[in-house]
């Protein structure tokens, strides 16, 4: 299901998928139910307090095991939905800037 303004598709899930978010230290990690995920963003239900938390750049777990994960950046919080943003690289956001100033960069 899309959702207006956004740059991309979003899926969204009726029921949740279980999945964790995770400090990039490994020293807090939280249970969360995804709602919606697209190539760039998603939507989380986070179980449990976020406050004291640093959230500026965490992991977002995929799989029990952790082979699937995402880096991700908090968007916006209310109560316990929370938006976020993926991240690719070293603090760079995925998907931003036009072909063509990374053409005239690369030029």
């Amino acid at each position: 299901m899309a959702e207006e303004g956004r740059g991309t598709e979003r899926v969204s899930f009726s029921r949740g998928y279980d999945v964790c978010i995770m400090a990039i230290d490994g020293t807090w990690r939280r249970n969360c139910s995804l709602n919606a995920i697209s190539d760039t963003d998603a939507a989380l239900t986070v179980e449990g307090s976020i406050q004291g938390l640093n959230l500026k750049e965490f992991f977002l777990l995929l799989s029990s095991t952790g082979l699937a994960y995402r880096r991700c950046e908090l968007v916006r919080v209310n109560g316990t939905e929370m938006d976020v943003a993926f991240l690719k690289g070293k603090n760079a956001r995925k998907g931003h800037g036009s072909a063509a100033a990374k053409d005239a960069m690369m030029a």
